[in-house]
């Protein structure tokens, strides 16, 4: 497997390989986060979610990832379930072709995700046969442990997966591995029963970390932080960051965590649901004040901004097309330190990169735009 982690050095390096896409801006530090704050960070990420799990679609997401990685974006994004663990073995393959070719192993932010019941490559003719074999039978998670079905976040479990993700992806370390929409446990257990699970979660990656085979944490949802925290799956930021603190002592590694935003899901931005002590705010707000860095998802909202947007949007971000326009929309928000967008060919990379050339909008003129939008 690959030795190494992304780095201070490294990912500067890479940034200024790019002076044109440094100089306007493409590249940032979640300086607020303590340990990872040093790390350079495109604006724009790759994801790997969408796509049937066919050898066609693994040579696109290869091509992609390859493409991207020589073209100024170093943050890889991926979970163990996307495409039945093909989407991480298609990151595996890229970073082996391009680490032939001149790209660094410390120059590259990969993250991952584990949560969810994945099948391996294919599914199975008979799934409950499978999980029975391969998780039940060797107990890394008795049945109770799995909520809805399809969320298990029982230790041995992930202890389990982080080796499979480690195996997939080629790594020795993983820079960022999540827990994947832990909110899924909600409609299934009590929230105390829920926050007992979470930090026993959490003190397996704390050992994962000390075993170097990740370098931080962080839980990547799609509900959790953008609804009303009175709502079922509505989870306090600071009441993880405390489980964490618990599991890690001050030094804890729970640094990252993933939420969707974009032109249509702006709540990370405009609602204030989220508590820091006694101040309320936005969860990219809490978030930096927690010294967490906050990832952007389905900056495109699986293709739904890339048309048909209203015209003043474009007129206020001055980008080209549609989808160029929601790029910039996500990748300017203040507090975002990375949006991420799948990519599944080639064209798709070069399209997206083009963005990627112009500074961010303003903060003054995005929340203008915000407000009106």
């Amino acid at each position: 497997m690959i030795p190494g982690f992304a780095t201070a050095e490294g990912t500067a390096r890479y940034r200024d390989r790019f002076p044109q896409l440094r100089d306007a801006g493409h590249f940032r530090r979640p300086q607020h986060v303590p340990g990872a704050g040093e790390l350079w960070l495109a604006s724009v990420g790759l994801g790997t979610y969408l796509g049937e799990p066919s050898e066609a679609v693994d040579r696109l997401y290869t091509e992609a990832i390859a493409e991207a990685l020589r073209t100024g974006i170093n943050v890889l994004d991926t979970a163990i379930n996307y495409r039945h663990q093909r989407s991480e073995r298609n990151i595996g393959a890229a970073l082996r072709q391009v680490l032939d070719a001149g790209v660094r192993r410390d120059e590259v932010v990969v993250c991952t995700k584990a949560g969810y019941l994945s099948f391996d490559g294919d599914m199975p003719p008979d799934p409950r046969a499978y999980f029975m074999k391969e998780y039940v039978e060797p107990g890394l998670f008795k049945p109770d442990e799995v909520a809805g079905g399809m969320h298990c976040m029982a230790p041995k479990y992930l202890a389990d997966q982080i080796e499979r993700s480690r195996k997939n992806l080629g790594l020795e370390t993983i820079d960022v591995f999540y827990v994947h929409n832990p909110e899924s446990q909600l409609g299934a257990v009590p929230r105390e029963e829920f926050r007992v699970r979470l930090k026993a979660a959490f003190e397996v990656l704390e050992k994962a970390v000390a075993a170097g085979k990740i370098r931080y944490y962080g839980t990547a949802t799609w509900n959790a932080f953008r609804v009303l925290l009175s709502e079922q799956e509505g989870i306090d930021l600071a009441d993880v960051v405390s489980l964490a603190r618990e599991a890690g002592g001050e030094q804890h590694h729970f640094r990252f965590v993933q939420l969707p935003f974009n032109l249509g899901m702006p709540e990370a931005y405009a609602l204030r649901n989220q508590h820091a002590g006694t101040e309320a705010g936005s969860p990219l707000e809490i978030a930096a004040r927690l010294g967490v860095a906050a990832v952007g998802s389905a900056t495109l909202y699986q293709g739904h901004l890339t048309r048909d947007l209203p015209p003043f949007i474009g007129e206020r971000l001055g980008m080209a097309t549609d989808s160029a326009n929601a790029i910039q929309f996500a990748r300017s928000a203040p507090g975002l330190a990375c949006a991420l967008i799948g990519m599944s060919g080639r064209e798709h990379v070069r399209k997206n990169m083009e963005v990627a050339t112009h500074p961010p909008t303003p903060q003054a003129d995005w929340e203008r735009l915000f407000a009106s939008h």
